[in-house]
């Protein structure tokens, strides 16, 4: 077996963020000895979902140990890094939003899922995967992140899911979104206009909606970053924890530059 080095474009704050929860699970349960220190496990876990490498690859040296026991138990407790389901079912406003702007996109993560499994399957990307909607202020700041549901539902639908209209409504904000949210809301959502030939006005209507919405887009740009949310080859309903925590990560990764 060859073995080799491999950096990570990742702070050694955000290292010992990911650490601080292992440390004080081990004390809850007063866990005297393991394989690996808790810096050595939130380094794999860091590498698990930056590098989306498995951790038969990286850790081939305690797979005999029970390395995937200790995995998946790290899985389990990985929503310590990020805000809890009540938390972040809903986007809260914030003081950098400027005049009630706000970017609203979604994307789809695709799974390793079989093609009988038609409840994941998107025709617009021809794959299987899971939808998730974002909320990003005009500086592409991630400020909120639904939980992921299957892909074969529509951008529109799974913001009316997450009553995102509403809570536009209640905060008194509105959102920049692409062609694929018209329909949703035309008080609140504002989308470019589709067709060919469109007249001056409408062409200048969609290169200030491009140049304002860039920022918001890059949010989830950074996101997949992070290559375990290109494809995921677990579970599909785990996305939503791995989705929350790679956000969280990402988060402490840019408040650390």
């Amino acid at each position: 077996m060859l073995l080799y080095q491999a950096a990570l474009p990742l702070s050694t704050r955000t290292l010992n963020y990911t650490a601080s929860p292992i440390r004080a699970h081990r004390r809850a349960i007063r866990s005297r000895w393991r394989a690996i220190d808790p810096g050595q496990q939130a380094l794999l876990t860091l590498a698990y979902l930056h590098q989306g490498h498995t951790y038969d690859q990286l850790a081939p040296r305690i797979r005999d140990l029970q390395g995937h026991r200790r995995a998946a138990r790290e899985r389990s407790h990985r929503p310590a890094l990020g805000p809890g389901p009540t938390a972040s079912d809903r986007p809260a406003p914030s003081q950098t939003l400027g005049p009630g702007l706000v970017i609203l996109d979604g994307t789809l993560i695709r799974t390793d899922r079989l093609a009988a499994d038609r409840p994941y399957y998107q025709v617009k990307h021809r794959s299987h995967g899971m939808n998730l909607q974002a909320v990003a202020d005009a500086d592409g700041n991630l400020l909120w992140i639904s939980g992921a549901i299957r892909g074969s539902i529509h951008d529109v639908a799974a913001a009316r899911i997450w009553q995102i209209p509403r809570l536009l409504r209640e905060h008194g904000l509105f959102a920049l979104a692409d062609k694929a949210y018209q329909g949703l809301d035309h008080d609140l959502v504002v989308t470019p206009y589709k067709g060919k030939g469109k007249p001056e006005y409408q062409q200048a209507h969609n290169r200030l909606h491009a140049r304002l919405r860039g920022p918001g887009e890059r949010a989830f740009a950074e996101l997949k970053q992070w290559r375990l949310l290109r494809k995921l080859r677990c579970d599909p309903h785990r996305a939503t924890q791995i989705a929350r925590a790679i956000a969280t990560l990402n988060r402490h990764e840019r408040q650390s530059r």
